[in-house]
């Protein structure tokens, strides 16, 4: 059971470090991303925006593309589109997140059935008239470091576990914010700047 759960615990943390390396890198500073999209908004350099965009790995990129796309619908069009930009994007934060809790629960099982066959090899030790101390302790041993390894990988896994659903409920709340904040924008500020202009224009 030992070999089982050294595989167990290798995986478990591949998965971690593959799991980390990509939450870092869809994790952005949503605050400076939607004010610099503002920024080149309040230009009318739409085109510029979903640049910036596409150019910037993460889901609230892709939710504040989304609404850039359909800056032009109404509200209810345009969330639509932004929530199903979301829909996509926030079941690839999850993925494999779910492996680490099952490692986690998985791994005290697998060393409770090694203690319990480190048990069996005891009392069957027991019931031979031959048995020596070493045969019995070798069976104790057995039962006790399978306890333990499962410990070992179980503890860390639990960790992983809530540190990743950390981090992704942190992203989901940035999506929600930077979805929320570029819609209103989009329907306030950046319309009635576009409205204002052809109204100057047709001044004498």
């Amino acid at each position: 059971m030992i070999w089982v759960l050294l595989v167990i615990g290798l995986i478990g943390l591949v998965i971690f470090i593959e799991r980390t390396l990509f939450l870092h890198r869809g994790q952005i500073r949503s605050t400076s991303f939607i004010s610099g999209i503002k920024n080149i908004l309040a230009k009318r350099r739409i085109v510029e925006a979903l640049t910036v965009c596409e150019e910037t790995p993460g889901p609230v990129a892709a939710v504040t593309k989304a609404a850039l796309l359909h800056a032009d619908d109404d509200a209810d069009k345009m969330r639509y589109f932004v929530q199903e930009a979301a829909v996509v994007e926030l079941p690839a934060l999850e993925r494999r997140v779910g492996a680490i809790a099952a490692i986690a629960q998985v791994a005290p099982l697998v060393g409770l059935l090694g203690t319990v066959m480190g048990m069996v090899a005891t009392f069957l030790a027991f019931e031979r008239d031959y048995a020596t101390a070493s045969v019995l302790s070798k069976g104790m041993w057995q039962a006790l470091l399978s306890t333990a390894a499962s410990l070992m990988v179980a503890i860390p896994a639990h960790l992983a576990h809530h540190f990743l659903v950390g981090r992704v409920k942190a992203i989901v709340r940035d999506v929600e914010w930077s979805g929320n904040e570029i819609m209103k924008y989009l329907l306030t500020e950046y319309r009635e700047v576009g409205s204002r202009k052809p109204a100057m224009e047709t001044k004498p």
